[in-house]
């Protein structure tokens, strides 16, 4: 009666790099655990914009929160502990919700500020820029020729000016914006908007 043979299961081959990995894996891990412990424990409160507020309203409470981060040290922030102190200031910028809040986005007091005065220009639909103005916007109102001046002769005469509010278009399409200007400019900027003679250019974002 024949024996049945004795069945030797396979011997596992090890593999050095596939430990060598694993070993590499649990080590990162325990590191990333590390740094997330050190960076909740290094977070900061501080102000985070919860709504969009415009350029040159006044910022409320409700407008902001506190929020612990962690920021790298160049980044400037305002920590949760001004809060009284934010509350009041005008935005230098239009704040977008759920950006930080920094000190550059911050001036005491609405536009017009020291030097400049508020004045309204009538923008009509032709001399409006197709993506509208906002808040913010730096512009040059250009003193529009008459239709028999020679340009070559003498370039327009330009004012520099920052859109403070836009108003809704009336039942002609024509928009008012409030602009602030310098002081000196003013009586010159209304007398042009009072007349139609306004074109206006856009100056680039950042500027």
């Amino acid at each position: 009666m024949p024996v049945a043979g004795r069945v030797v299961p396979p011997r596992s081959r090890r593999r050095p790099g596939l430990l060598a990995v694993g070993i590499a894996l649990i080590a990162l891990g325990g590191l990333a655990a590390v740094w997330l412990v050190n960076s909740a424990a290094t977070r900061t409160p501080v102000l985070v914009i919860t709504r969009s507020v415009p350029y040159g309203s006044v910022i409320t409470a409700e407008d902001l929160e506190s929020v612990p981060v962690s920021v790298d040290p160049t980044v400037q922030t305002i920590p949760a502990g001004r809060l009284n102190t934010v509350v009041g200031s005008v935005a230098a910028t239009s704040l977008t919700a759920g950006s930080l809040l920094s000190p550059a986005q911050l001036m005491p007091t609405a536009p017009p500020g020291p030097g400049q005065v508020l004045v309204p220009v009538a923008i009509p639909p032709t001399r409006m820029p197709a993506g509208g103005l906002a808040p913010g916007d730096v512009i040059q109102i250009v003193d529009t020729p008459t239709t028999d001046a020679d340009l070559s002769a003498l370039p327009p005469q330009t004012f520099t000016a920052s859109v403070v509010r836009v108003a809704a278009p009336d039942v002609n399409s024509v928009t008012v914006v409030d602009v602030t200007v310098p002081a000196a400019d003013g009586p010159t900027v209304a007398a042009l908007s009072a007349t139609g003679r306004v074109a206006v250019v856009v100056e680039p974002s950042g500027r």
